[in-house]
Order: C-alpha cells, then structure tokens, then sequence
C-alpha cells in the first residue's frame, strides 16, 4: 500500500493527541493515510498491550486510516539504534507515504524525542539503494513536526475544527487510558494523563485562536514553506 500521509509516534494515543484531526481531514479529502506506533505501550501504568492494541485499531478507524501497524520498539527504550532504523526504513519503503509527521524533536519524554531522531533518520536511510533491507530505495517528500508538547510557535496551524469531536472520539476510544474507571480514580497515584486529553483540548482551541477559528493542529517544518499567491493568503494580519 502506498501512503499520502503517514505519521509515526512512540506510543499508541500519541497519534490521535498530536494530529488524529489533521489525520482525519486528509483522509475526508481522500488521501491515504496510516499511523505507526513505535511500541505497543507496553510500560504504561494503565492499560495491557493487548487492551491498548485494540483500542488504537477502533481509534484508527474513527480517523479513517487506512493503515495502522506496530514496530514492535520497547516501550521506554525508543532509541535510534541501527537495528530500528533498519526496522523503520523497511516499513517506509513498504509504505511509500508521501508525507511523514513525526514528534517534535525537544520533549519531556524521552521516547518522544527519541522517535523523531530515529523517524527522520530511517526516512533519510530508506532511500539509500545499497541499504541492506528489501525493497526499492524510497524517500518521503515531506517530513512535518508535530508540535503539541511543545512550547514554540509553529510554522503553521490546520483547522480542524470541522474534525474536532471526531478527533476527540478517536481520543477517548483509549479507555484504558483516558476513562480509567473507578479503581484507577481512586487511586492515590495521579498521572499526567489524567489530564492531558483536557490539555490537549485546550490546545487545539489555543492553536485555532492563532489562526482566528476554533480549534487546530501545530506544525514545524525544517524548510521554508513555499507561498503562491501572497494576495490570498489566509489568517488576517490586523
């Protein structure tokens, strides 16, 4: 299957945190587009790999993938190693995707930060024709950063506004790890997901503010963006 839009992240949910609306609002456009989860989040204080692994194949749907796989990369071990970079680059040539959205390269937890060195270098890797892997040499056109975690302004903002519940929806569809039930609410140990589905919502209507709608995704580019027509560009200056 060859790919319009791919995006990588460590763990099952990060996805549909990150960019499951722009996801979402490519595929409505009629794009192909898959998801690859690094681990199975297997370290996770909630949630067996089992659970999780099912909950991300509804969350795929309701974001109208067409793809969604695992690496098999130990959760809390995301390293750039030769052995996953390998990994990755045969999964990019297998795929093809035009475009790769990959994790912001500064976070908090390692693993994040972890997956966009080893998704930006296995992107470069798949393209060498002498790489000991099957396949034909392939190279994205386009990597874009997906900037949630982060505290920088982004190079550009997508609406998502039309995609928001369906989004949220996507979210929610992990359980285990965003409706944790009773026991886990009466537990005396407090996650920092416990509130991140709040605090990604927050975000999404911050970014949609920056570009005068309701809700929206962030994104970094290490290039400059290229612009047509400077007449009609959107987003009013004053």
């Amino acid at each position: 299957m060859k790919l319009d839009l791919l995006a990588i992240a460590a763990h099952p949910d990060d996805v549909e945190l990150t960019c499951g609306g722009t996801l979402l609002k490519m595929a409505r456009r009629g794009y192909k587009t898959g998801i690859l989860d690094l681990t199975a989040g297997e370290m996770g204080t909630r949630g067996t790999p089992e659970t999780r692994a099912k909950e991300a194949a509804k969350a795929g749907k309701l974001l109208g993938a067409k793809w969604r796989g695992t690496l098999g990369v130990p959760d809390s071990d995301v390293q750039p190693s030769r052995e996953n970079k390998l990994r990755l680059a045969q999964q990019i040539r297998m795929l093809q995707p035009h475009t790769v959205i990959l994790p912001y390269w500064e976070a908090r937890h390692p693993d994040h930060y972890h997956a966009s060195t080893l998704g930006y270098e296995a992107c470069f890797l798949a393209g060498l024709k002498q790489l000991p892997i099957d396949g034909e040499p392939f190279r994205p056109f386009k990597i874009l950063y997906a900037t949630a975690y982060a505290t920088i302004r982004p190079a550009f903002v997508v609406d998502i506004t039309a995609e928001y519940e369906q989004r949220r929806r996507a979210i929610l569809a992990f359980a285990s790890q965003f409706r944790p039930g009773k026991r886990a609410a009466k537990s005396s140990v407090h996650l920092a997901i416990d509130r991140l589905e709040e605090q990604m919502n927050q975000l999404a209507r911050h970014y949609g503010q920056m570009i005068g709608v309701q809700y929206g995704e962030a994104f970094l580019t290490k290039e400059p963006l290229q612009v047509e027509d400077v007449v009609r560009m959107p987003v009013r200056s004053i």
